[in-house]
């Protein structure tokens, strides 16, 4: 079992919001000490950070690993090894694979090839209706035992509200987390980018923001009626963060998340027609863009994912509206989201809060802080280093990524989920 101790740290710690120098000693797969200024003597194996941030592990909701049905995109050991080279070590797997992961004998296919071949944690989440098609809802209450966290269609809006209502119900009486895809699916069906000035000259079909706003506001109404815990994946827009903010304050049991495209991104950058810039829900505006920054800051929006999504040359390399949505990020998400660090929009406690801390709790896991008796899943990195993102270079199968040839800044130096490396940048 590892002993180690790092020291010349900079902790970041997401639970008191605190970035300070310090040390950590971590005993048997756990954190076991930590403190400030010289690390004590110890016979645990000294690992030196040089000054570099040591922060919890990032636990990362809504990651597609194509398996099964479509390995060629993406298979448990690339995802796994794209996640430790981005300092994710934890991923939570979508369902929206071929078939769906809608049955415990499908869910104990992923969970073993996952336990065999990723080097990093693996959560796996269940379709929440049966095919995703949104008409009869899974057997929950198996799938839960057979070890699915979270139950959601993914990008697949429930259409029934009756049948999403009696799975909410359902879910409820099980304790089990419900992750939906805030959208008006009539009103977003075959949209390629988000309506006004930018689509209408660049001839895209556009969905309104409002689509978004409806799709949570009819979410809301159903929690108000069952009680149940929720999770909206995605949200993306200003208009629908005042709801978001009353059904908080009224107690519902909702949390909410967004990516680090919508992040760091804005409807502008597909000027080109750059299908890698096609994810779903479409880049929004910039105004949009800074209020769910201001969202994130504040703690209205929860957690910060990748929304990692492989897609190959040939669903790619089609007309903007004809391309598969969607792009890799599991290695990218942290020095992206670096971009708002290193702008001033966000420091580094509050980035950290959203990408481990509170997916872990949402998920009643006990990782994502630096506090004793946590699990020793960490991440070392540099937050200052500058490189050139050359797709080619990512492990993920597929290399649909919209940053390529971008300038970023920050690399992980090393990875380690429960004490054992897993990871380090040569």
């Amino acid at each position: 079992m590892t002993n180690l101790i790092f020291t010349n740290a900079r902790l970041i710690d997401p639970e008191t919001g605190t970035d300070s120098p310090g040390w950590l000693r971590v005993t048997n797969g756990r954190i076991a000490a930590r403190g400030e200024g010289d690390a004590p003597t110890t016979e645990a194996k000294a690992i030196d950070c040089d000054g570099k941030c040591l922060a919890p592990g990032i636990v990362d909701i809504g990651v597609k690993v194509c398996e099964p049905g479509e390995r060629h995109k993406e298979s448990y050991k690339t995802a796994g090894l794209a996640a430790a080279a981005g300092g994710v070590t934890t991923i939570v797997t979508r369902p929206d694979t071929t078939p769906a992961i809608d049955t415990p004998e499908s869910l104990e296919f992923v969970t073993r090839r996952a336990q065999s071949d990723s080097p990093v944690n693996v959560l796996p989440m269940a379709a929440l209706t049966k095919g995703r098609d949104g008409r009869e809802m899974t057997e929950i209450g198996f799938l839960q035992d057979a070890g699915a966290v979270a139950f959601t269609d993914c990008d697949h809006v429930v259409l029934n509200t009756k049948v999403f209502s009696r799975a909410l119900t359902y879910a409820r009486s099980c304790g089990a987390l419900v992750i939906a895809h805030p959208q008006e699916p009539t009103l977003s069906s075959g949209a390629a980018a988000t309506s006004g000035k930018f689509a209408t000259l660049r001839g895209l079909p556009a969905v309104s923001p409002m689509a978004e706003r409806m799709g949570l506001d009819r979410d809301i109404a159903l929690l108000e009626m069952t009680g149940a815990k929720y999770h909206a994946d995605q949200i993306t827009t200003a208009r629908a963060l005042p709801a978001l903010e009353r059904a908080k304050r009224n107690g519902l049991g909702i949390t909410a998340g967004t990516s680090v495209h919508h992040l760091t991104l804005n409807e502008l950058d597909v000027a080109d027609y750059r299908t890698f810039f096609k994810v779903k829900p479409p880049l929004r505006s910039e105004d949009d863009r800074l209020a769910v920054i201001e969202a994130v800051q504040s703690g209205l929006i929860d957690t910060i994912s990748s929304m990692h999504t492989p897609q190959d040359e040939e669903s790619k390399r089609l007309p903007f509206e004809e391309a598969a949505s969607g792009a890799v990020a599991l290695e990218t998400l942290l020095p992206a989201v670096l971009r708002l660090y290193h702008a001033g929009y966000l420091d580094l406690p509050t980035l950290f809060r959203a990408m481990a801390l509170n997916p872990a709790k949402r998920l009643g896991l006990d990782s994502g802080r630096l506090s004793q008796g946590a699990p020793a899943d960490l991440v070392l990195f540099d937050p200052d280093v500058p490189f050139v993102l050359d797709r080619f270079s990512l492990k993920s199968k597929s290399q649909n990524t919209p940053f390529d040839g971008q300038r970023m800044q920050g690399k992980v130096t090393a990875t380690y989920v429960a004490g054992q490396e897993v990871y380090r940048r040569a």
